[in-house]
């Protein structure tokens, strides 16, 4: 059995045998996977795997061997990390840096836990909310809450993806910031 320690990227992406994403598995899953022949390395990760008779490349992406028909989930779980991520850990009232999650309309009033009444908010303007809505306010979101969607959210949730992984996970290319000449 070759010598398996957590790496930088220590998860691999798990693609269907129609290279369709399933799940992220650790590197010591992909590579028992890829060892008893259940599945194929798509694409290499970062350094070499030693064992006494094998020298194997760390797994970043594996295709199975054969078709496996799995029943998805229509909804994505709601989280506290969840919903930091869909907002980018910004306050949807000011835009700030986000430490707490808010309920658009108050729970004390009835509002409901769900993905479209939980937004990410900063401290101050949690507190300043209290049990209010934003209209009371008249504070405006600066967008909608809504529950996320895609393949990428179905297969990663809340994770970050690996770079390499992009080929076969449907998201819009990460925005390039340009630097303005002085």
């Amino acid at each position: 059995m070759p010598d398996i320690r957590p790496t930088v990227g220590s998860s691999a992406l798990v693609l269907n045998a129609t290279y369709e994403p399933l799940c992220v598995v650790s590197v010591r899953r992909a590579t028992i996977l890829v060892l008893t022949a259940k599945a194929e390395c798509v694409s290499d990760g970062d350094g070499i795997l030693h064992s006494a008779h094998h020298t194997l490349p760390v797994p970043s992406v594996v295709r199975l061997t054969r078709y496996v028909k799995v029943p998805y989930r229509t909804h994505v779980g709601l989280s506290r990390r969840a919903v930091f991520a869909r907002d980018g850990g910004r306050c949807a009232y000011c835009r700030g840096s986000a430490e707490t999650i808010d309920h658009v309309f108050p729970r004390s009033r009835g509002g409901l836990h769900a993905w479209d009444n939980v937004v990410a908010a900063c401290a101050k303007c949690n507190h300043s909310k209290g049990d209010k809505t934003p209209a009371e306010l008249g504070w405006r979101l600066h967008a909608l809450p809504a529950a996320p969607r895609g393949v990428a959210w179905r297969v990663l949730g809340h994770r970050t993806p690996d770079p390499r992984w992009m080929d076969w996970l449907d998201l819009p290319p990460a925005p390039v910031e340009t630097a303005e000449a002085a």
